[in-house]
């Protein structure tokens, strides 16, 4: 029986104007596979115009994007078909800070295509492994960074870091979701004795009560059990925020 870290995985990274699931909008994607470790992985990449004003630390530039990009409505939906396929072959689905990146998924495809991600991929096909909450659960490290902020680039180099992956280039996506693949891959080697008997659907499941309590979990001087300020609410695709009332 092949191990879920020796065997097939796909990786989903994407750029985004920035942190705010709700409003966020992404300017650029990949997706990537890969059939089994050391293996070439296949890459599809998107650029999106999002149509609307982009940071100027962004990267690639508005200016660039308004040349080079396509409109975010075809887009949204082919990395959702693109998921889709993968979940449908029963192949597990790497997104660090999963709550994040869906949700801005999500919401672009009900912003743009009046649709939700669940059209595309049946829930109960849904299978992710986020190595930021495998590795929040696993190495418990004391001095860890509040898992509400969702910082991909920065989570995937620091695990990269901590697992012995090389990490090129933080603002390409293509190559942080093949980097998080491998941390992936390195990460359930380094927990064999604990995850090895365990199926990815089965983590897919773990996962949402270890994020849970993640989120939870007291930082500094926080007063235990008091929810972190802007940690996302559900895993690995959180609810709509409720409207403000004014």
């Amino acid at each position: 029986m092949t191990l879920w870290y020796e065997g097939p995985l796909a990786a989903f990274g994407a750029a985004t104007t920035g942190r705010d699931a709700e409003g966020d909008r992404i300017v650029s994607a990949a997706v990537v596979t890969q059939e089994a470790p050391g293996t070439q992985p296949r890459v599809t990449r998107w650029l999106v115009d999002p149509g609307v004003p982009v940071p100027a630390r962004s990267c690639p530039s508005e200016d660039f994007l308004h040349r080079n990009g396509r409109w975010p409505a075809p887009v949204v939906e082919e990395i959702a078909r693109a998921l889709a396929r993968a979940c449908g072959l029963g192949v597990p689905l790497v997104v660090p800070h999963a709550s994040y990146g869906l949700a801005v998924l999500d919401r672009e495809l009900l912003r743009h295509r009046a649709s939700r991600l669940a059209r595309y991929v049946e829930p109960a096909r849904l299978c992710v492994l986020d190595p930021c909450v495998l590795d929040g659960h696993l190495a418990r490290h004391p001095a860890r960074r509040r898992p509400g902020r969702h910082d991909a680039r920065r989570g995937v180099a620091e695990l990269c870091e901590r697992y012995g992956v090389g990490y090129a280039d933080a603002d390409e996506p293509a190559l942080r979701a093949v980097a998080a693949l491998e941390v992936t891959r390195a990460l359930g080697r380094r927990f064999a004795t604990r995850l090895g008997r365990l199926t990815a659907a089965e983590l897919h499941r773990l996962q949402g009560a270890w994020h849970a309590a993640q989120v939870r979990r007291p930082f500094g001087r926080r007063a235990p059990g008091r929810a972190r300020a802007g940690a996302a609410a559900g895993w690995p695709l959180p609810p709509d925020r409720p409207a403000t009332v004014v």
